[in-house]
């Protein structure tokens, strides 16, 4: 079914200024990016600059596939979402082009805060390859929400 087959339920797209909120009070999603076969997910924190960008901070060891695939990704998506009930949730799909942000630049980035949030693990590992800091410029954003339960439910169940 469509988003608009679905607003009958209770669902409702989300405009730009309901997305950029979100974005904002949100701070980790999936990346999923091309590869050969099947998509390879990642979930990730991010930092939003509130200005149609994303900034996402590996830590790298030897090797990394994420690395990799990312720098060969030209274009990926990146799913942030927020499940509160079965009918509170909110999703936005970004669609955008990734590229490495060169370290002599990061100071630059003053949207990169200390206190972004890491799991733990992330915060104490130290790695042999270092960090990369990736920007992730949005070209596309769908946001859908549900907010209640949908018209008609509750007559449905009640006796």
């Amino acid at each position: 079914m469509t988003i608009d087959e679905l607003e009958q339920y209770g669902m409702e797209r989300m405009d730009a200024a309901a997305i950029e909120a979100f974005l904002t009070d949100q701070s980790t999603g999936i990346l999923g990016l091309p590869t050969e076969d099947l998509p390879y997910m990642l979930p990730l924190s991010y930092v939003f600059d509130e200005d149609e960008h994303l900034y996402f901070t590996y830590l790298l060891g030897e090797t990394s596939r994420k690395q990799d695939l990312t720098d060969r990704a030209a274009r990926a998506r990146f799913l942030v979402y927020e499940v509160e009930t079965t009918f509170t949730w909110k999703s936005v799909v970004l669609t955008g082009e990734l590229s490495v942000v060169p370290e002599d630049e990061w100071d630059d980035l003053s949207v990169l805060p200390s206190n972004a949030w890491r799991p733990s693990v992330l915060q104490s590992a130290t790695t042999s390859g270092g960090v990369a800091v990736y920007e992730f410029a949005i070209e596309d954003a769908t946001g859908i929400r549900q907010t209640g339960l949908a018209p008609g439910f509750r007559e449905n169940i009640e006796p």
